[in-house]
């Protein structure tokens, strides 16, 4: 039966379900254990780490298999590739996409090549939980959209879910999964609540969703634009524009079917990205789509992202630099060569 839970308590739930279904599944980080907690006082478990995902963790599964790690990416990155390695399955906390810079060596040299230079003798079953996205007024340098790096690293496979009931079945399934997995959690949906099946199930990795079903164009988003994407099909709807609407919730593997075959339908493409315009995920659909669907195109790729910067700090311009709903009907207006 499902219920409503939030971004977060559908997380913390499929951490406990695979750490109870798989004892050799650790959860590793900073301030995943204990944070604002006084252990010297005997008080744990005060945070669970930045928005609470692990809280309970610690009491639940004790302190061997959920430890607090040193302010140091690079190495609780490092031990959680040797710890998958050698026949664990950690879950690290990346508290932010942004600090992976100072920890890319692990996964970019060491967890995404393993297997492959070994010639599949080594399995690396690591789960790298990070938060992504802008939106909470945390500035440049805890804010950016960094999937579509990870995405480009032959090896690592990388989720962005969208709604909560999605996060709890694809973290299961990354955690399960014997590849190195980069699991984004988009910070501005964090508090988003909506039904969550009750017990144990997975979806798979590599399978888009049509959350919206429509004739007229398809708009194509992950993570928080896939609301925007819905907002603007609402939007749209009011014009009499029926639009689809394609989760990609993974981004490596990528559906590229899904896509292609909801562009058949409606002849037309608009990718919502909050991501950067240059070499993203937004790209890369619309290559998908000028390459493989040609044929099916009736006017060309429109993208909507943010634009060519840095995330701003100030709360005005932080909104201005986010897609809009109301960006994406505009840019399916041209398309259609409607002039308001």
């Amino acid at each position: 039966m499902p219920r409503e839970l939030s971004f977060t308590g559908a997380i913390n739930e499929a951490l406990h379900i695979a750490m109870r279904s798989d004892a050799d599944v650790i959860v590793l980080g900073e301030d995943v254990a204990g944070g604002g907690g006084r252990k010297d006082q005997g008080i744990e478990d005060a945070w669970g780490g930045p928005f609470g995902a692990t809280r309970g963790l610690i009491g639940a599964f004790g302190p061997e298999r959920v430890r607090d790690t040193p302010i140091s990416e690079m190495g609780f990155l490092g031990a959680a590739v040797g710890a998958a390695a050698t026949g664990l399955r950690p879950v690290a906390e990346l508290m932010f996409i942004d600090f992976l810079g100072v920890a890319l060596d692990p996964l970019l040299n060491q967890a995404a090549k393993m297997r492959y230079m070994f010639g599949g003798k080594v399995r690396v079953p690591l789960t790298v939980r990070t938060n992504v996205g802008a939106g909470n007024c945390t500035a440049s340098q805890h804010s950016q959209a960094l999937y579509g790096f990870t995405a480009a690293i032959p090896g690592l496979k990388t989720v962005i879910p969208s709604t909560p009931a999605d996060a709890k079945g694809l973290l299961l399934a990354s955690i399960r999964d014997d590849a190195p997995v980069v699991f984004c959690e988009t910070k501005s949906l964090m508090n988003l609540k909506g039904d969550v099946p009750e017990g144990d199930y997975e979806i798979p990795l590599g399978l888009a969703a049509v959350v919206r079903e429509g004739g007229d164009v398809t708009l194509v988003g992950l993570g928080r634009t896939v609301h925007t994407s819905l907002e603007a099909a609402a939007k749209l709807a009011a014009e009499g524009i029926e639009a689809e609407v394609v989760d990609l919730r993974s981004l490596y593997p990528l559906d590229e079917a899904t896509v292609l075959e909801s562009l058949r339908r409606t002849g037309r493409v608009v990718v919502v990205d909050e991501a950067t315009p240059h070499c993203g995920i937004a790209s890369e659909i619309a290559s998908l789509c000028v390459d493989r669907g040609f044929d099916f195109l009736d006017a060309p790729v429109k993208k909507v992202t943010a634009p060519h910067t840095p995330v701003p700090f100030s709360p005005v311009l932080e909104e201005a630099y986010l897609p809009t709903a109301d960006g994406v009907v505009e840019a399916v207006l041209e398309q259609l060569g409607w002039n308001r």
